[in-house]
């Protein structure tokens, strides 16, 4: 039994959704209704599976951000495999299809299930993102999932030079009641990084989350600041930062690739945040992050609450993404 088939059996064996699963599917639903919509008028139109049905096939995979080299590699393996199973019926193509796109995210990669919590002491956590993309609320929410496992954190306010930033992650802190280190207007990231990371480890903090600025007009400047801030992390907690997070729209698309490229020339990101999941209808976005990047997306933006910010689920997010709404009924 495929994984089509097997995570099907495994949603639909049970007498209600699993709160994940329902999660997934409600805050894809946008981009599973624009790619199942495509998908319909596709088999509508192909009575039988030719090239043409493939070409059109690895098109809707572009239309959904998947990435136009990525697409044509998962069609390349769709069409060997429906030949070695010697099937033309366009449902078990299509269900093939999926197997692969699972296949080439798992690729080369091993995607990490849980945060890199230190040893000992507090597990430390940069988050970057350029203006616009979510960033601070991204971190607001992963605080408040990790307050809820039962953690202590303490937030640190290092995007210094964005107006309003500072007061807007104070007033996510007090929302969520956990502590902020915040330093003057435009003061140097660095220097209150160094503040925080000081105190968490004076109280015994389990996590800090240290936003920090994400300015990309000069690569040169963003690199001296990141180095600048790694050194600063380094005098307090050698190991630090045990994470170093992406902030990525998720309907920027393509966009958010070249933004995510030039951050990686500039520091080693552990993974992806991605947020917005919910208002975009190609949500083929995270295959291409992975393929063109080779960094997993580690948390999703599935709605606007706070606990819609979830743990990225590779099985779940392909079932979002394709699958049926038979769950609904």
């Amino acid at each position: 039994m495929g994984f089509f088939s097997k995570l099907k059996q495994s949603v639909f064996g049970k007498k209600k959704t699993d709160a994940k699963t329902e999660q997934y599917q409600v805050g894809l639903s946008q981009s599973r209704r624009s790619f199942k919509d495509k998908l319909s008028r596709l088999f509508a139109k192909h009575r039988e599976v030719d090239e043409a049905f493939f070409s059109e096939l690895n098109d809707l995979l572009i239309e959904s951000d998947v990435g136009a080299s990525l697409a044509a590699a998962i069609i390349e393996e769709t069409k060997i495999e429906s030949q070695v199973q010697h099937t033309q019926d366009p449902q078990k193509i299509y269900e093939i299809m999926v197997e692969k796109m699972r296949d080439f995210y798992l690729q080369d990669l091993e995607v990490p299930t849980s945060l890199n919590y230190a040893e000992d002491g507090p597990t430390v956590i940069l988050v970057v993102g350029v203006n616009g993309v979510g960033k601070t609320t991204a971190i607001a929410k992963l605080a408040f999932k990790l307050k809820n496992e039962g953690r202590s954190i303490l937030l640190v306010a290092g995007d210094t030079f964005r107006a309003g930033a500072v007061e807007q992650l104070d007033v996510w802190a007090s929302r969520i009641g956990v502590k902020v280190v915040q330093g003057p207007e435009n003061s140097d990231p660095s220097s209150v990084i160094y503040e925080g990371l000081a105190q968490a480890k004076k109280d015994k903090i389990d996590v800090v989350i240290c936003d920090t600025a994400g300015r990309l007009q000069t690569k040169a400047n963003l690199m001296a600041e990141l180095n600048k801030i790694h050194r600063v992390m380094q005098k307090i907690i050698p190991a630090a930062p045990h994470e170093a997070f992406l902030v990525l729209d998720a309907t920027m698309g393509q966009n958010g690739i070249i933004q995510a490229e030039a951050f990686a020339q500039v520091t080693t990101l552990t993974g992806i945040i991605l947020t917005k999941m919910d208002s975009t209808s190609k949500g083929g976005i995270v295959l291409a992050i992975k393929h063109q990047l080779g960094i997993p997306v580690r948390y999703i933006g599935l709605g606007e609450k706070m606990q819609d910010l979830a743990a990225f689920d590779l099985d779940a997010y392909l079932w979002g993404l394709i699958g049926g709404e038979e769950h609904a009924s």
